[in-house]
């Protein structure tokens, strides 16, 4: 433990080195980030603003836009503000922090979309008993249930990274903290927490992606019986929920499947995943589902209607 105290702040590297990209770079993800509270948040406040939304299914989509919201928070800001600074300094304990965080959420989310895949199975193969099978106790239970083990994939995640002797070099050639680019700077041979790292991390994302293809192929199978309308609907949902899972999914399996290393790309692909992802996902989510803009218009228009009654009042 003693040598650890040696490192008490890492130094990224950060995503490019030259300046005029890095200022390039700062407006397009201060933009990204902003799109993604902005979507993210309008989401979570339609959702619980709309009575006509209180099925399952934007139930579990608000818990997942605001796990995108706090998910891009522990990473985006960091990334921004570095963009500008000569010297990209972490504390280790903020370190720490972003690597928990960002696990917990991300590991989180992993579950959750499992649930989302559940309930669009029910809501389609069984949808004369989806209120019985969905109600607010099984919701609320698998909703634990992501929370759970989102939190012990980040624990066990923590637990390697944080006994660690970090004694010597202590620049990280990345703009965040994470699992592969840590290990790379323990002084001690890390070849077995690489390898915890990967059935952790990895099992769990190779595993759960599997799992969620084969739901999306018997939903997709069962929709031979539906008429062309509720085919239709149907299709809408389900593309939609497939697109995110592929977006999410195949960059944290090409991270985290594989021996402990670290390649030019991995830069690129994080972007992607914490970036990216986060900002798409109300995107994807809104713009196939009517209903969803719909309400949205409906609570634009209610929000509009009150400022014009407050400025009359003045």
């Amino acid at each position: 433990m003693g040598q650890r105290n040696n490192v008490t702040e890492f130094v990224f590297l950060g995503l490019i080195q030259d300046p005029d990209g890095q200022k390039a770079l700062f407006v397009m993800f201060l933009l990204s980030y902003i799109v993604t509270m902005v979507g993210n948040l309008l989401i979570v406040v339609t959702v619980i603003a709309s009575p006509s939304l209180g099925s399952p299914m934007y139930f579990f989509l608000a818990y997942l836009s605001l796990m995108d919201a706090v998910y891009s928070t522990s990473i985006s800001p960091k990334l921004i503000i570095d963009l500008l600074s000569k010297k990209k300094i972490i504390s280790f304990s903020a370190c720490m922090g972003q690597l928990f965080i960002g696990h917990l959420f991300g590991g989180a989310e992993v579950f959750l979309l499992v649930a989302m895949a559940y309930d669009r199975y029910v809501a389609i193969c069984k949808p004369l008993h989806y209120l019985t099978i969905m109600n607010r106790k099984v919701c609320i239970l698998l909703l634990v249930v992501a929370w759970t083990g989102g939190f012990a994939h980040s624990v066990s995640q923590f637990a390697f990274v944080y006994r660690l002797p970090f004694c010597g070099p202590n620049v990280i050639d990345h703009f965040i903290c994470d699992m592969y680019p840590l290990l790379k700077l323990a002084c001690t041979d890390t070849y077995f927490i690489g390898l915890t790292v990967v059935a952790n991390g990895g099992a769990i994302c190779m595993v759960v992606f599997i799992l969620l293809l084969i739901s999306y192929g018997i939903i997709l199978n069962s929709l031979k019986t539906h008429s062309q309308e509720g085919r239709h609907k149907a299709l809408s949902t389900c593309s939609s929920h497939i697109t995110v899972v592929v977006f999410f999914f195949v960059p944290c399996i090409f991270m985290y499947v594989r021996p402990v290393s670290n390649f030019p790309i991995d830069k690129s692909v994080t972007v992607f995943y914490t970036v990216v992802t986060p900002m798409l996902n109300p995107l994807i989510y809104t713009l196939r589902n009517s209903e969803m803009k719909n309400c949205m218009k409906t609570l634009w228009c209610k929000m509009l209607a009150m400022d014009r009654i407050r400025m009359s009042s003045y």
